[in-house]
């Protein structure tokens, strides 16, 4: 009976260690004249080499610097799972750089990101097609006050309706914080009356004048932020 309660003391700082918060991302970039070999190699590989943890969703960026490329999110998952994911085997990796990589240039980027639930408005895997990413970087030594920032954007997203989720960077280059807003009801979401302004239901939750200290905030305390659209291409990720 003592092993037994024992035990079960056990399972809650198992679940804990466990939590599938982690997702991992790579944007790489086709040639231009191999799109289309690129795209049917990827699916392929996608479809036989990751499922479970290793499930890839792709996205075609559509907006901004990296217009063009691809963005690969694999995950969700857990810090433990990464420790034993190793590279999935031999055959995953002739099959990415013998039919994959060869239609890729030199360009590509990664990294990892830990969902942040207190920050967010939407759970962490209600995901839709369309997507815009903003990127928020914080000046050294400022990241609580870009989290204080976020938490009365949070309030004001709650108000208006809005679904974001918010990651936070983790191993992978400068601190930053990226804002996912999810369009569940399309890219109509943005057209101008949608939504009240949204000034004014940042002030009516967070009092008079607030969203001019959060302009102000926002110039002192980040060093930069940018925003893009990104698709989801349901043919090109896991099934």
């Amino acid at each position: 009976m003592k092993l037994f309660s024992f035990l079960l003391m056990l399972i809650p700082l198992a679940g804990i260690s466990q939590v599938k918060n982690v997702i991992s991302t790579h944007r790489v970039f086709p040639k231009i004249d191999k799109v289309l070999e690129f795209e049917k190699a990827l699916a392929a590989h996608a479809q036989k080499y990751h499922t479970g943890d290793a499930h890839w969703r792709v996205f075609a960026i559509q907006s901004g610097p990296d217009l063009g490329g691809f963005h690969i999110t694999e995950g969700p998952t857990s810090w433990e799972a990464e420790d034993t994911r190793g590279n999935l085997g031999e055959e995953h990796n002739i099959d990415w750089n013998k039919n994959v990589a060869i239609y890729l240039t030199d360009r590509q980027s990664g990294g990892y990101s830990v969902y942040v639930d207190s920050l967010s408005t939407v759970a962490l895997g209600d995901f839709s097609d369309k997507i815009q990413i903003t990127h928020l970087y914080p000046k050294l030594g400022w990241g609580n006050k870009i989290v204080n920032m976020i938490k009365k954007l949070k309030a004001a997203w709650v108000a208006e309706g809005s679904t974001i989720a918010v990651y936070a960077a983790n191993g992978s280059g400068p601190t930053q914080y990226t804002l996912v807003t999810r369009y569940k009801q399309g890219l109509k979401e943005k057209a101008k009356g949608f939504r009240k302004p949204f000034r004014e239901t940042f002030d009516a939750v967070n009092g008079a004048g607030s969203y001019e200290d959060y302009l102000d905030d926002l110039r002192q305390y980040a060093s930069e932020v940018w925003s893009e659209l990104l698709f989801m291409r349901k043919d090109l990720s896991s099934k």
